[in-house]
This record gives structure tokens, sequence and C-alpha cells, in this order.
């Protein structure tokens, strides 16, 4: 056989933590005057190392897309002798529960909005449109929370083809993690950003399922698309330290949903997490989740304590 042939190839081009960190060595950014307490979710560290060796590489690739997404629109209005407004750039980000999703979210929030051009960035999570906790229970998928079935997708790819339609401002449903439900008549407000970040376990899953018929999808909507992957051992390690930390924090809530676990020993609390990663968590992550990590354009490949160990970005 041709020794050609006997070569991998992949539509990944990958760096390590060093070579990526040394694709941008100068920051534009004053990133010490960086809150990272407002930026990093409960378990999930965040130093302003990482902030220059991974983010600021990335929001570098990030403004070379945004710069020829923006060109590629003066363009089209030349072309077509029609002057219109600039339509918002929409980032999607994917990943497992308990990969540190929301703290990269948030991140690239912050450092894309201090960019020279200043741009208006929204940042959305896809729990806002869960069925409310009633309808879960009425379809008795309430123990199937965040399955792609347990959310109301029609409303979702509305507000997406929204923002893709040029629409100014917008509604969205709020969830509470306290509450563990959908709020009722509690909404968020967008007002026609520069750039929107869309934030959710399974954005990037395309299986319409036996029982669904729609053939478009949300990450239909996306310009760009990240994937934060991380081992499943490591991850059920974070989930399971994220919830002693819930025990000591949010659970002691007399609101939370969670109020029950509250006085549980570390013994039984460790027990009942493990159930239910096991029969919830992890079978959404091999069946959804992890299935549509390489239909991202940019993975982020995170190793023990959250820290970034490798880049993957997809070849053009």
């Amino acid at each position: 056989m041709n020794k050609a042939y006997e070569v991998t190839f992949s539509p990944f081009r990958s760096f390590t933590r060093e070579e990526w960190s040394k694709l941008e060595e100068h920051p534009m950014f004053p990133v010490s005057d960086i809150d990272l307490t407002k930026l990093q979710a409960l378990n999930e560290p965040l130093t302003l190392k990482e902030v220059e060796d991974i983010y600021i590489p990335m929001i570098r690739l990030l403004q070379i897309h945004l710069t020829h997404y923006r060109n590629l629109h003066n363009e089209r209005d030349q072309f077509f002798s029609n002057k219109s407004k600039p339509i918002p750039y929409i980032i999607g980000i994917a990943g497992s529960v308990a990969a540190g999703k929301s703290t990269t979210a948030r991140v690239l929030q912050k450092l894309l909005s201090m960019t020279p051009e200043q741009p208006k960035v929204e940042l959305i999570t896809t729990d806002g449109f869960l069925y409310p906790n009633d309808e879960l229970q009425k379809r008795g998928l309430l123990n199937k929370k965040g399955f792609p079935e347990s959310y109301d997708a029609k409303p979702l790819l509305a507000f997406l083809a929204s923002v893709k339609s040029g629409r100014d401002t917008f509604e969205i449903p709020v969830y509470s993690h306290l509450y563990y439900d959908v709020v009722k008549d509690k909404m968020q407000s967008i007002d026609r950003p520069d750039i929107l970040i869309v934030e959710g376990i399974n954005v990037l899953q395309v299986s319409p399922g036996k029982k669904m018929r729609r053939r478009v999808f949300v990450s239909d909507f996306f310009d760009f698309s990240i994937y934060v992957d991380a081992s499943e051992k490591d991850l059920r390690e974070w989930y399971l330290d994220r919830f002693k930390k819930l025990q000591q924090t949010a659970f002691q809530d007399p609101d939370s949903y969670f109020h029950r676990y509250a006085s549980y020993s570390e013994k039984r609390l460790l027990k009942f997490a493990n159930e239910v990663w096991d029969k919830i968590n992890l079978p959404n992550l091999l069946l959804n989740i992890l299935p549509t990590r390489f239909r991202a354009d940019l993975i982020i490949e995170k190793e023990e304590c959250h820290f970034v160990r490798g880049i993957r970005i997809r070849k053009i």
C-alpha cells in the first residue's frame, strides 16, 4: 500500500497550550483590570494566565472572523447597491454539564466587548427554552432534563431566525438554577447586539429524533462554534465537586429546588449526585453532546482543574 494512504488526516489543526499561547503574546487589553470573580462559575478556577494564554489568542482569531464578516456585509451592500444594517454575529458554545461553558461564554463576552470596535455583546443560555417543569412532568421528561427533547425548540429557532433576519429587540425566557425551572413572567431583553453568544449543552445537536420533523437546527444560525471538551472522569469529578459546593451555598436557601438535600451527609449527597450523573448527565453526554464535538469550529481541550491543555481549530 502507498504510504501516503496510511497518513491520518484531520479537518482540525491542533495546538498545545504552549503553541497556542504564543500566537498572541502582547494582549491589547488591560487584562489585569478585569474582575475574574465576576466571570468564573462556581468551582471553576480562572486565572489571569489562563485569560492571557488561552482567551486572548482566541479573541484575536475571532476578530479575524469578525473583520471578514463585516467586510463581506459591506461588499454585498455594494454589490446589491443597497445600504443595510449589519446582522449580529452569532457564536455558539457547547459542551457537557460541568465542562465550564458558562465561564468560557462570560470571558469571551467580556473580552470581545473590550476590543477596539467596542461591539455590543449579548449572552444567552438555552436553559430558558427548556419546557417548564410542569410540562416536563406531563411529558414524562423531568428525569431527562437537558436532553434535546426537553427543550421547546420552536421558540428558540424562531428567536435565532429573528436575530438573523435583522429584528432589533427581543425578549426571551429566563431560567433559574435556584428554582430549577423557567421563571414565569420574567424575560431577558436583547437589544440588537453586534455579537450574540449562545451557550447550551446541546446547541450543536442535529439529530431530529423519531417524532421531530424539523430540519432547521440551532447550529444553522451560528457563524462560529466552540466545544468545551474534557474527559468523562474529569467531568464527573467537577460535577460532584460543584454539587458539594452548592450544598454549602445555594441549597441552603429555603426557596431552592434542592433545599431538601441541604442536610444530607456527604456520603448520602455524593451517592445521589453520582446517580444523577449516571442516569441523566452521562447518557446525555454520550448520546447527544459528545457526538457533536467535531461539528465545532474550535475545540477547547481541558485537563484537570479546568485548565486548558490544547486547542483544535477547524481548517479552512
